[in-house]
């Protein structure tokens, strides 16, 4: 009784399957072009402050970091602006530990989407390979009904593995782009460490000055 009910199951299912991973391509798609272009901006500006950085350091100016802070649209700027404020009321003490609670609080915003990505890279082929479960199961089926006709199951198995084929088309771009941005991040919490360092110098320069 069981078994017949799961034939049942597998009847529909590889439709479901099927209708499941193309639900999951849209939105991966989606969530990848939106981190592409964020990430990118962010990624952007990132290297205009690095450059910015490294001709700050090249002048022994620390008190230019002042100016770096003015930009409030990159990450960055707007960690300097809290990073000079602590400076100014509380010295050095505890800079460390405002830029660390700052990264923690922009980092998830910079990963946004990535853990779907990573989920559907992960899962999409088990669907894919679960679709095609199904409809070699119900080609099966209709062998017992064909009357001896290959053909029939033939062609049911050949639509068996459209769903394993469309799950692995599904999860390598969102592999892809998940590895992509990783490190898109990586390097944009790798500049906000740069920042970090450079404000600290400030902070026990005398008076702010090298």
């Amino acid at each position: 009784m069981f078994t017949e009910k799961f034939f049942t199951i597998a009847e529909f299912g590889h439709e479901i399957t099927l209708w499941i991973l193309v639900a999951l391509s849209i939105l991966s798609l989606t969530f990848i072009l939106e981190r592409f272009f964020s990430l990118r901006k962010a990624k952007n500006d990132s290297q205009k402050i690095a450059q910015q950085i490294s001709e700050t350091l090249q002048s022994s100016h620390l008190s230019e970091i002042e100016d770096l802070s003015k930009d409030k649209q990159t990450i960055e700027g707007r960690a300097l602006t809290y990073g000079l404020r602590h400076v100014k009321q509380h010295g050095s003490e505890g800079l460390e530990e405002i830029f660390n609670a700052y990264a923690l609080t922009e980092k998830p915003k910079l990963e946004r989407y990535l853990n779907f990505l990573a989920t559907v890279g992960s899962n999409a082929p088990f669907i894919g390979l679960l679709g095609t479960v199904f409809g070699i199961m119900d080609a099966f089926r209709g062998l017992a009904t064909s009357h001896g006709d290959a053909s029939a199951v033939m062609i049911g198995i050949s639509k068996a593995l459209v769903a394993t084929a469309i799950g692995l088309m599904v999860a390598i771009p969102a592999i892809v782009a998940f590895n992509y941005f990783q490190r898109q991040v990586k390097s944009i919490m790798q500049s906000l460490e740069g920042v970090k360092d450079l404000c600290l110098a400030y902070a026990k320069a005398p008076k702010g000055k090298a």
